[in-house]
C-alpha cells in the first residue's frame, strides 16, 4: 500500500541561502538522538588563529553576527573542510571553518562566531517542521562551492563543469527539468516562483530559453496553492535583497547571511500554510532545502561520489588542481513534509540537490535519456508507485492522512 504516493500530484522545492545543517538544525539532536545534530558533550572543535579550540555555542543572532558575509567560494571551502592540508591522502576533518573566517577580517574573536549555532526555540518554524515531517541527516550540496553551481544542480543536474559564480552556459542534450516536464508528452506543468522583478537569481536567465511559460511570481504562487491550481512541479525562489517594491519595502528572506533569518522563517511559515490551507494539500509534498553551507560550520564530512559528466579545469577552482566533480559540498538542512509522513522521520540516505531532477523525472516522466551523471547516479527522495520506485525508501508511507500537522499564526 502506498496510498500517500497514489494521490501526490505536485511537489514543491523552496531552495533557501548558505546556512548549513548543524547552526539551523543541530540542536534537535537533544530533542531527537536519531538527529545527527550538535550536543555540548561531543569532542568537535575548531582552532582559531591562537591555536586555542573552539566549539560550538548556542549562540547564533538572526542578524548582525556574520559581517562580513563567510567565504564560501571554492579554495575557502575547501579549507573549512579539509583545515588547510593539500594533497593527496589528505582527510577531510571539518576543522577549517575558523580558519577561514579568520582570513576574512583576522580577527580571533570575530572568527568564532563561524561556530555559533540556533537554539530549537530560536526557529520555531525550521525545528518544528523539522521534528513533525522527515528531516535528512545526509543532504549536502552538490559540490563544495558557492551558490550559482550549486542551484544548477537543482535545475539541471550539473553545473557544467563550474564551481564559480559566473553565469554558465549550457552544453546539449542535458535539458533543465523544466523543459524536460513542458516538451514531454503528455505535457506535465512546471513553474519557477520567483519573488518579483527585483529579486531573481542569475541562473533564472539561462532557463528562460523562450519558455515564459514556466516562469511565475511568487504572489502568483499563493494565489495557485489557495486556489488549487498548483503546476505538476514548483520550484520558489525567496527574496534575495533588501528593496523597493511596489507594495513598500521588501526585506530579504533567503536568510543568507547577513539577512534577517526571522525574514525567513516567516516566508518558510508563509509557503507551508497556504500548501496546508490549500485544496491541493492531501496531493502535495514540500521539500525545503538550503543552497549550500555558506561557509558556516558543520561537523559531518562530505562523502565522496560518482564523477559528473561534466569537470573543472585547474584554473577553475582556485586551489592548483582540477575537480573531477567526485566528491560533495557541505551539509545543508532539508526536510520533506507532506501529511502522509510520519512524525519524527529521519533519514540517513545520501542526498544532493541532483536528487532534486533525479526525483521529479522519475516521479512524473520515469526516465529521460539525456541526463549527467551525477544525477543518474542521485538517490531520489520520492518513490513513483508505478513498478518503478523502491517502495522500501517510500517516506510517504501512512495509510491514511494525519489530522495532527502544525499551524502557524502568519503575521498580517
Amino acid at each position: 500500500m502506498a496510498a500517500g504516493l497514489d494521490q501526490l500530484k505536485h511537489i514543491v522545492v523552496l531552495m533557501m541561502e548558505n546556512r548549513s545543517f548543524d547552526h539551523m538544525l543541530g540542536s534537535l539532536k537533544a530533542v531527537n538522538p536519531a538527529i545527527d545534530g550538535y550536543i555540548d558533550s561531543d569532542p568537535f572543535t575548531n582552532l582559531d588563529a591562537n591555536k586555542n579550540p573552539v566549539k560550538p555555542q548556542a549562540l547564533a543572532e538572526f542578524q548582525g553576527q556574520l559581517d562580513p558575509d563567510p567565504d564560501h567560494h571554492f579554495p575557502a571551502v575547501d579549507v573549512q573542510i579539509y583545515g588547510g592540508a593539500t594533497g593527496a591522502g589528505r582527510v577531510a576533518t571539518m576543522q577549517g571553518f575558523v580558519t577561514s573566517y579568520f582570513q576574512q577580517q583576522e580577527d580571533v574573536g570575530h572568527s568564532q562566531k563561524i561556530m555559533y549555532y540556533f537554539k530549537q526555540s530560536d526557529l520555531p518554524v525550521l525545528t518544528t517542521l523539522a521534528l513533525q515531517f522527515a528531516v535528512f541527516n545526509r543532504w549536502f550540496a552538490s559540490i563544495p562551492g558557492p551558490t550559482i553551481c550549486n542551484r544548477a544542480f537543482a535545475h539541471y543536474g550539473t553545473s557544467f563543469g563550474r564551481v564559480d559564480m559566473d553565469p554558465f552556459d549550457v552544453i546539449e542534450p542535458i535539458k533543465s527539468i523544466y523543459t524536460r516536464l513542458v516538451t514531454a508528452d503528455p505535457k506535465h506543468s512546471a513553474k519557477v516562483y520567483y519573488y518579483d522583478t527585483s529579486s531573481s537569481s542569475m541562473e533564472v536567465a539561462n532557463l528562460l530559453q523562450n519558455q515564459t511559460e514556466v516562469f511565475g511570481t511568487y504572489p502568483q504562487f499563493l494565489s495557485d496553492c489557495d486556489k488549487g491550481l498548483l503546476p505538476d512541479y514548483s520550484f520558489i525562489e525567496p527574496n534575495f535583497s533588501d528593496h523597493d517594491s511596489d507594495d513598500g519595502e521588501a526585506v530579504a528572506s533567503d536568510q543568507h547571511p547577513d539577512h534577517d533569518v526571522q525574514a525567513g522563517e516567516a516566508l518558510i511559515a508563509e509557503v507551508y500554510t497556504h500548501i496546508k490551507n490549500g485544496p491541493n494539500w492531501a496531493s502535495t509534498a514540500l521539500l525545503l532545502v538550503y543552497d549550500e553551507h555558506g561557509a558556516i560550520f558543520d561537523h559531518v564530512p562530505p562523502p565522496a561520489c560518482p564523477k559528473d559528466t561534466f569537470h573543472s579545469t585547474q584554473v577553475d577552482p582556485g586551489t592548483g588542481l582540477p575537480f573531477q566533480f567526485d566528491r560533495l559540498g557541505v551539509r545543508v538542512p532539508a526536510i520533506l513534509i507532506s501529511p502522509w509522513i510520519p512524525k519524527g522521520t529521519v533519514v540517513n540516505r545520501v542526498f544532493d540537490h541532483a536528487s532534486i531532477p533525479a526525483t521529479i523525472t522519475k516521479f512524473f516522466l520515469g526516465s529521460y535519456p539525456h541526463v549527467s551523471l551525477r544525477e543518474a547516479n542521485a538517490a531520489v527522495f520520492i518513490e513513483p508507485n508505478n513498478g518503478q520506485g523502491n517502495l522500501a525508501n517510500n517516506l510517504l508511507s501512512l495509510d491514511a492522512m494525519r489530522d495532527d500537522c502544525p499551524d502557524f499564526k502568519m503575521s498580517s
